[in-house]
């Protein structure tokens, strides 16, 4: 681990990567969390720092530069930024950069209000651009954060895998199949980059396993209440650059089925460029996936007896429940009651609120929703930055989100694909 600190607090990185080799009992989400043994155990796997010289502590002047700027936020962005160019010329040298943000630079975290800044965000920007993986440590997060397990599973996993190691697959899946993530990022409009990037997330191969994604500026967009759209032409270099990704890595094989998620319905031109890029598949699944919905279920428990009325259980709705709308609609629900994680036999992800399903729109396909539902559910556990039992979206929409956060603000795209764990 090569590692970026302020001025004189750099043993505090140091003693927090030593706890990563220690061991913690959970101390919330019992029901739930194992303990966490030390990286090690873990991973089967050592992690060090890096030799001297990949450890770099900004100088003290950092935080009276920024406190005297009216931007500190470009300020302290631009040191950070050094830094990275710095250590990138010694890139063969380490892994992962550790960045310890002390609460002290919460000044520079946003930027003003009419700007669109996260600092987070850019610096994964800046980052990804180099293909440099990073992990930013937070004072007022990681270090304060009491559940010390927590902690270590969450930060552990994610150092792993920006390694490049894969902390799970899927156990049952269809090895014949892709999977499709498609977002949009819009540029703000002072940028004089073309409005719209379409973000098309990492292709998934049958086990759900990330590949890589592609990203391009969409030039051919049409704009209706305020979502974007693409052309024939151009959804349809999308579909080919993404099946590129997956012969890539599967001997130049095609899959059998590619199932495309995207959040906006598809429209006619839409659907025409992925059949044609799409047209040596067997079977390709068009679905819209509608997350703010107003439907709400409740679970209700068989009668106890005769002449008697079912009462409402002391779980939510299961986990998988489907109920379909129509013939191209049906309410999934991601988030709810699953049996056999601990020994009540019942657990609910969060232990809050009424879980709200999902809507899935199938816009090309056909066949019972069961493999399509089978499959979304699938994905949810395939965040590999999530230390939950899964998410309440399908992995293709949820690393779509956060990739076209990030990659709005990077300065160019570039034409090769990149990989999630440069934007994790």
């Amino acid at each position: 681990m090569a590692t970026i600190s302020p001025s004189g607090e750099s043993q505090r990185l140091y003693d927090f990567m030593k706890a990563l080799n220690s061991k913690f009992d959970p101390t919330e989400r019992r029901d739930y969390l194992p303990p966490w043994p030390g990286f090690r155990s873990v991973f089967n796997l050592n992690m060090r720092a890096a030799e001297k010289g990949c450890h770099i502590q900004l100088d003290e002047r950092l935080e009276h530069e920024m406190t005297d700027s009216g931007t500190p936020h470009i300020v302290l962005s631009s040191r950070l930024t050094r830094a990275l160019q710095a250590l990138d010329a010694m890139r063969e040298r380490f892994d992962v950069i550790f960045i310890y943000v002390p609460q002290s630079w919460s000044a520079g975290f946003f930027g003003n209000t009419d700007e669109d800044f996260d600092l987070h965000d850019h610096l994964k920007a800046a980052s990804a651009a180099r293909r440099l993986p990073i992990q930013l440590v937070r004072e007022d997060r990681a270090l304060a954060y009491p559940h010390k397990a927590s902690v270590m599973w969450r930060i552990g996993l994610a150092l792993y895998a920006k390694a490049g190691g894969v902390p799970w697959k899927l156990a049952d899946s269809d090895p014949d199949t892709a999977y499709i993530g498609i977002s949009y990022a819009v540029r703000p409009v002072e940028s004089d980059k073309p409005r719209f990037v379409t973000c098309c997330s990492q292709v998934f191969d049958g086990d759900g396993a990330g590949l890589e994604f592609v990203a391009y500026d969409a030039n051919e967009v049409d704009v209706q209440r305020d979502n974007p759209f693409l052309s024939r032409n151009e959804m349809f270099r999308v579909m080919t650059r993404s099946l590129d990704l997956y012969r890539r890595r599967h001997a130049g094989r095609t899959p059998r089925r590619v199932i495309v998620h995207k959040s906006t319905e598809f429209k006619f031109e839409e659907i025409d460029g992925c059949m044609e890029a799409l047209h040596l598949c067997e079977a390709v699944d068009l679905v819209q996936i509608v997350e703010d919905v107003p439907w709400r279920g409740a679970k209700i428990d068989p009668p106890r007896g005769a002449n008697r009325k079912g009462a409402p259980a002391g779980y939510p709705v299961d986990r998988g429940s489907l109920l379909g709308l129509g013939p191209r609609e049906c309410l999934l629900w991601m988030h709810g009651n699953v049996a056999g994680i601990n020994n009540s036999g019942s657990y609910f992800q969060g232990s809050r609120s009424t879980p709200r399903p999902i809507r899935l729109v199938r816009h090309a396909g056909h066949g019972p929703w069961d493999d399509t539902a089978r499959s979304a559910l699938a994905l949810s556990k395939m965040n590999w930055n999530n230390d939950g039992l899964y998410d309440q979206l399908p992995v293709t929409m949820s690393y779509a989100k956060v990739l076209a956060r990030v990659v709005k603000r990077m300065p160019g795209l570039g034409k090769a694909p990149y990989q999630f764990r440069f934007f994790m």
